[in-house]
């Protein structure tokens, strides 16, 4: 992906909470769009290989999660964590992982990932089709920045991780804002 294009125009299958509903699964089914994401904002994206995966919910995750006050002054609207998982998984994770700030994007199968390039097969991990971990910064749906893990390949033997880490993004809009300025 590079600077300068938009990002897939895609319908995602989520489930959102709604009171309305009785009962232990109040849930209903909503489609959102990429614009319904993306369009007027000034976003982080990132996307990682699975929810509850090591690296994805002790480091990724919660840095973006508990650094969300440092994105927003630095002009971030919404913080994005995708993964090529349903919407149930992705909702339990950001359950389990108490997600406040930080707002969960299922890629069930896999076609937002897919137009962005990302996706790979992790067969040799039992996982199938996967997104390789990237994160971008996304203005009005347009990359504006792009950090994606070294060594892109089918069945990896590792996760590398560092370019897409909250730290990364976080220094680069911050020296994108000194450059303005």
């Amino acid at each position: 992906m590079q600077k300068g294009v938009r990002v897939p125009n895609i319908t995602f299958r989520t489930r959102v909470r709604d009171d309305s509903i009785d009962g232990p699964n109040p849930f209903r089914w909503q489609d959102m769009t990429s614009d319904d994401y993306f369009k007027g904002k000034r976003v982080v994206l990132f996307s990682l290989p699975g929810a509850f995966t090591p690296t994805c919910s002790t480091y990724q995750l919660p840095g973006y999660e508990n650094g969300f006050a440092d994105f927003a002054a630095e002009g971030i609207d919404e913080i994005y964590c995708m993964s090529v998982n349903d919407s149930f998984v992705m909702n339990a994770w950001a359950r389990n992982q108490e997600l406040e700030n930080v707002k969960v994007i299922p890629d069930g199968s896999g076609e937002f990932t897919r137009g962005m390039g990302m996706l790979v097969n992790k067969d040799n991990l039992g996982f199938g089709a996967r997104s390789w971990r990237y994160a971008a910064v996304i203005n009005d749906g347009v990359v504006e920045a792009w950090f994606e893990e070294p060594g892109r390949c089918d069945n990896h033997g590792e996760d590398p991780y560092g370019e897409s880490a909250p730290e990364t993004v976080l220094a680069w809009l911050k020296e994108a804002k000194e450059a303005v300025a």
